[in-house]
């Protein structure tokens, strides 16, 4: 590994493929905010509207453009799930390191062959799950790391939403996109953060519905229980479209007591409104936010009170992806992690069709 510090080298220079939410919610700012990189080149077919927030990019038309500028070293693929497996082919073969959104791929076939493709290429590949860098999956993961719950024996994750009607133009609600629906979507997050803590299930277990029987809309709802029977826990995932008043984003049982926590990270909603990293307030939530620990944590002394939750820290992920590509840390969020969680995805929408659990 490297030995030089990230201040002394020159940045990575990034081109992006697309400017929709992600791009313009996401990447751009956390990456525009670096040190460790420069954000060049990005791709929109039609117009300019990247230079409107950053006048020193090149606009491009296509990735064929993207991929013929030599010094590009990274390009973040955040196009339709349907293409995230072609581009990312061509950046890799091309010499490129890539970031991809996620899900990875629409199918585990095409994620193992991704995952071959950079290992030949000795490329970097990963995908952006920044919710590993939620404040509150931080903090569950510091209470774990603790032992604060004992032996934890039960993970509920949720991710809920209220729109009870279509939203109009989203390929994310037309059944015809590959990879639609909150399978995908939201799925891709929530076994990502289970898979991350605990490993690979041994079993998926899966109910995929379309709750608000939408004509020619995906699914709208799951709950998958991803189970551990050596390891004696499981993990429930969760999510639906029709959840107006919203249960805990997390409730964890533990042999020593439960942590509850309501509430969704502040991130996303904070780079929505400006609030770039480097902000005093970014990442950081009110303490009318934090969840409650409930727990014995030495014999006869019980507690209930709140958890401060971790200041949250989307930016980290891109600076593991800078260190891992000069050679001076292993990568966070793996392609073979990304892959594993596709498998998670299309497992638990056949144990749904088959009405019966499916080993991993």
């Amino acid at each position: 590994m490297s030995s030089s510090s990230p201040s002394s080298l020159a940045p990575i220079k990034v081109g992006v493929v697309g400017f929709g939410m992600s791009a313009r919610v996401f990447h751009c700012p956390l990456l525009a905010a670096s040190t460790d990189y420069h954000l060049a080149t990005i791709v929109e077919r039609h117009g300019e509207q990247s230079k409107l927030r950053y006048p020193q990019v090149c606009v491009v038309k296509s990735l064929d453009d993207l991929l013929a500028i030599d010094d590009i070293e990274l390009v973040v693929i955040t196009t339709p799930n349907d293409t995230h497996v072609s581009y990312a082919k061509r950046v890799l073969l091309a010499g490129k390191n890539c970031v991809v959104e996620k899900p990875f791929a629409v199918s585990e076939t095409e994620a193992r062959e991704l995952v071959q493709i950079a290992q030949m290429s000795g490329k970097v590949l990963s995908v952006f799950q920044n919710r590993r860098w939620d404040g509150d999956f931080l903090t569950l993961k510091a209470l774990l790391r603790e032992n604060a719950l004992g032996h934890v024996v039960e993970i509920e994750s949720r991710f809920d939403r209220y729109r009870a009607l279509k939203k109009p133009n989203a390929w994310r609600e037309d059944s015809s996109f590959p990879g639609s629906g909150v399978l995908f979507d939201l799925g891709a997050h929530l076994f990502d953060q289970i898979v991350d803590l605990l490993g690979v299930p041994e079993y998926v277990t899966g109910t995929v519905r379309n709750e608000r029987q939408i004509a020619s809309a995906p699914d709208d709802s799951f709950m998958v229980v991803l189970d551990y029977p050596t390891k004696n826990v499981k993990a429930v995932c969760r999510a639906g479209m029709l959840v107006r008043d919203k249960p805990p984003r997390f409730t964890v049982l533990g042999t020593r007591g439960t942590f509850t926590k309501h509430g969704l990270d502040v991130q996303e909603d904070q780079l929505k409104e400006g609030i770039a990293p480097g902000d005093i307030a970014y990442g950081r939530e009110p303490p009318a936010s934090f969840g409650v620990l409930d727990a014995e944590v030495y014999p006869d002394i019980h507690i209930r009170g709140t958890v401060t939750t971790a200041d949250g820290k989307y930016p980290d992920f891109y600076k593991n992806i800078a260190a891992a590509i000069r050679g001076s840390a292993d990568l966070a969020v793996t392609p073979e992690q990304a892959a594993d969680v596709v498998r998670i995805i299309e497992l638990a929408k056949r144990s749904s069709d088959e009405r019966r659990s499916l080993a991993f």
